[in-house]
């Protein structure tokens, strides 16, 4: 009698800016009640008890898809899966692959990226290839590449964004490259600016929002703000009104930190959630009537625009041979730009408001 594990090809993909499956089991149906803990330190190499357990307890390992209590008993056919927020290293060289790629800026060091919404930034479990990394690959593999070996799985990457956010990203070419953006980054010191599209208007026109952010303890996978400070990392979001368009704003976001999911966090703690940003509330009316015509066009303006409205615009840093500080800027996709365009058209229709 043996448990089966279950390969990657049996993995449901997972989201780029989600929690990331490393390791699944599957009890065997004859199974024999047994602590989890004892379970998998049968199953795992090289793992300590109190690993697992501390695991278990900060929810990154579940059974059936629940959290459980370190005392929990495996019974047959369960499903035991350990989650992270890193994805998984993929052994051996990123697969090339001729994917279109918008690159803004090119030279020995360095490379900087306009991505495309719906692109997953770096391999992992579930999605091995179509990803930006994947498309660098082929767009250097006649390059060397010096990376080391432990960057093999996400060669270059200093900083990513969601699958479903566009915009700017710079990538490294070599380590001095690599070593020199990822402190700035550290650092604090990279200019980064997005636009956003959120629910309803503000009363300020800037702000600044100085709140914690930590995963869910409820719900891991999602992030949630913390205004006490008690859990969760030290976070800044400043943020500038560029169009009031009444049921919506478009606004400017200055990172001075930089957590998962930030701007989509906070913008929902002040009650301004992105719009159509299905993971935080954002894809249903947060404003405005009821009215099936109003309702149409909100969801109209949800076809056109399938995602959260988020865009990192523009991106600077010290280029790391020169010393000289670059700064690049680009426009809304095409997607955005539409559904913004939708709700101008709608607010002039509307001028008695």
């Amino acid at each position: 009698m043996s448990d089966r594990i279950e390969t990657d090809n049996d993995l449901e993909p997972q989201k780029e800016d989600s929690l990331f499956e490393h390791h699944r089991f599957v009890a065997d149906p004859g199974q024999s009640m047994m602590r989890i803990d004892k379970f998998l330190m049968i199953k795992m190499v090289n793992v300590t008890r109190n690993r697992i357990q501390n695991a278990i307890k900060d929810g990154s390992i579940k059974v059936n898809d629940k959290e459980v209590k370190p005392n929990h008993k495996i019974r047959p056919n369960d499903v035991i899966t350990i989650m992270m927020t890193e994805p998984p290293k993929i052994n051996g060289p990123v697969e090339p692959e001729d994917i279109p790629l918008n690159i803004v800026y090119e030279d020995e060091d360095i490379l900087v990226i306009n991505k495309a919404p719906g692109m997953v930034v770096h391999p992992g479990v579930g999605n091995r290839t179509g990803t930006l990394v994947n498309a660098v690959a082929f767009h250097l593999k006649d390059k060397p590449m010096p990376f080391r070996d432990d960057y093999v799985s996400r060669p270059g990457l200093v900083h990513r964004i969601d699958k479903d956010t566009s915009g700017l990203l710079v990538m490294a070419k070599n380590e001095h490259s690599m070593s020199h953006l990822a402190k700035q980054f550290f650092d604090h010191t990279v200019h980064r600016r997005y636009n956003a599209l959120v629910w309803g208007n503000f009363d300020e026109l800037e702000g600044t929002v100085d709140v914690h952010i930590g995963r869910d303890p409820y719900n891991r996978m999602y992030n949630r703000a913390f205004p006490e400070g008690d859990m969760g990392k030290h976070s800044v979001t400043h943020y500038k009104v560029l169009e009031d368009l009444y049921y919506v704003s478009l606004i400017e976001c200055r990172l001075e930190t930089g957590r998962t999911h930030q701007i989509r966090v906070h913008m929902k703690h002040i009650g301004h959630a992105l719009f159509n940003d299905i993971r935080y509330g954002g894809d249903r009316i947060l404003k405005g009537t009821v009215f099936s015509k109003y309702r149409q066009f909100v969801e109209n303006s949800f076809k056109v625009l399938p995602r959260q409205a988020l865009h990192a615009k523009s991106l600077g840093f010290i280029h790391p041979r020169t010393g000289e500080e670059m700064m690049f800027d680009s426009d809304l996709p095409e997607d955005f730009q539409k559904c913004l365009d939708k709700w101008k058209h709608y607010l002039s229709t509307r001028k008695s408001l």
